[in-house]
């Protein structure tokens, strides 16, 4: 008879009895293993990583009035004591998301397919709720539940021990993921905190529909992040519509704010910003560092907020673009060798007349494969840019030429086009007479096909619109 450790026994005893408190904001017992300190402590560090790595928006006005929403709605909703954060992130993406601690974060792309601030309340107000319902920390206190139990099988069977570090690996990505269920939860919370804000909470159906309207252009590729777990839309329209008919509410009169939401995004970038970078073919131009480089030819590309990384089809070989936080290119080239235990010999060059540093190379994995590239880092400015190509050893024997070519072609940026091109920005405009959307695409034309701008104002092409309707549209630089 195989005997059970009693400090195991006592540890799931108390995770079953004495865990479950009931959640003041659903009134539902939940599973919590993390205290509310932690949550905080994990949401600020995450917070430091996110804004980093993705980028505020660089906008205080429209940020101010990003938090001056989500603190209308937090106010009406539970955990006061939270350090409520709400940060307007700089990415196209169609996103919204929460982490542990009150950490909201609402992407610009969003906020360019909104029609007024009340959908904006909507997006924040579903973010709250997945904090106040503490769904981050609820599906993180499963998974470390998840991994007590596969330590005491591992007692039990040594079949079990074999495996419980593959299905421990899983298990994180498993339940750290909202359920439908959390999803509709926090749909309901966010009507409830709109409806207690004053809000016209008749608006939020129209976000779903606008939602559905994303998935189906995406073609089911490219579907934003936050709609990968999120019930249909339909589904969800058809839930908060029940709620308003059910709520007793009278909402006429409550706040839409579309005249003054759409003064706000009025300006706002649209799209990928070019300031930023961007590829014409294989060739990558940075206006704002004035710099280009020519990434290999027909290999997938892409401009990340920390890097530009290219990488080859049989993604065996990668070259990336990054800028180091050292200021000598000799010290982050002895670095890189130091940190990753290379041994490679540093060599002075320079590049396009630009003073480098590069040295080559190779590794063996624990498997047998091998691993080879080159690091040359470039002082360019106030910059230290490190171009890193490196592959196994078969992709590098086939494609290290490629790469070295591509490093050596990093230089200054001297096109006067591409040193002034400007981004997208929206703007608004009104209809000068009763017509369709297709009519006044066609006497205001943008930048984006009209289907686009369709989209952006929640309409369909042949939509009729009165006289004198506000319209939001694009157009190259400021308005």
């Amino acid at each position: 008879m195989i005997n059970l450790r009693p400090a195991a026994i006592s540890l799931l005893m108390a995770f079953s009895f004495s865990s479950c408190a009931v959640n003041s904001a659903t009134g539902e017992r939940q599973l919590i293993l993390i205290s509310e300190s932690r949550e905080i402590e994990m949401g600020r560090e995450a917070d430091v990583s996110i804004t980093s790595q993705m980028g505020l928006y660089d906008d205080a006005d429209l940020a101010a009035y990003v938090e001056e929403i989500g603190f209308r709605l937090q106010g009406v909703a539970e955990r006061p004591n939270l350090p409520w954060t709400f940060r307007l992130i700089d990415d196209p993406i169609i996103n919204a998301f929460a982490l542990p601690g009150g950490f909201i974060y609402i992407t610009r792309g969003i906020m360019a397919h909104l029609n007024n601030e009340a959908q904006l309340a909507a997006v924040v107000g579903h973010e709250i709720g997945h904090v106040t319902g503490r769904h981050g920390a609820e599906q993180m206190s499963r998974a470390q539940f998840a991994q007590v139990g596969l330590g005491l099988g591992s007692l039990i069977s040594p079949t079990a021990a074999q495996i419980s570090g593959v299905a421990g690996a899983g298990l994180g990505l498993l339940f750290l993921r909202y359920g439908r269920d959390d999803e509709r939860q926090a749909d309901a919370l966010g009507f409830r905190y709109m409806d207690n804000a004053s809000y016209d909470a008749r608006e939020m159906p129209d976000v779903f529909t606008l939602l559905g309207r994303v998935t189906a252009v995406a073609g089911g590729s490219g579907t934003p992040s936050w709609l990968s777990t999120h019930p249909e839309p339909a589904d969800r329209y058809e839930r908060i519509a029940q709620a308003i008919a059910a709520s007793g509410s009278n909402f006429d009169g409550r706040d839409v704010g579309r005249e003054s939401y759409l003064d706000r995004i009025t300006g706002m970038v649209f799209g990928p910003n070019p300031r930023h970078g961007f590829f014409e073919d294989n060739l990558f131009m940075h206006p704002d560092m004035e710099f280009q480089i020519t990434m290999p030819p027909d290999w997938a590309s892409q401009n990340l907020p920390q890097a530009v990384v290219s990488v080859n089809a049989d993604e065996n070989t990668v070259l990336q673009l990054t800028i180091s936080q050292a200021t000598a290119s000799r010290a982050t080239v002895m670095e890189f060798l130091a940190g990753n235990g290379l041994t490679g010999r540093p060599e002075e060059t320079t590049i396009n007349g630009l003073s480098a540093v590069q040295a080559d190379f190779a590794a063996s994995a624990q498997d047998g494969s091998t691993i080879a590239g080159r690091i040359v880092v470039v002082q360019y400015g106030s910059n230290t840019f490190q171009l890193l190509g490196y592959g196994t050893g078969v992709g590098w024997a086939a494609n290290g030429s490629l790469v070295v070519t591509a490093q050596q072609s990093f230089g200054r940026l001297t096109d006067a086009e591409a040193l002034a091109i400007e981004p997208l920005r929206l703007t608004t405009a009104l209809t000068r007479r009763t017509g369709t959307l297709g009519d006044f695409y066609d006497a205001n034309p943008a930048e984006v096909p009209v289907e686009t701008i369709a989209l952006i104002n929640q309409m369909d092409v042949g939509t009729v619109l009165r006289s004198r309707t506000r319209i939001k549209t694009v157009v190259r630089g400021t308005p």
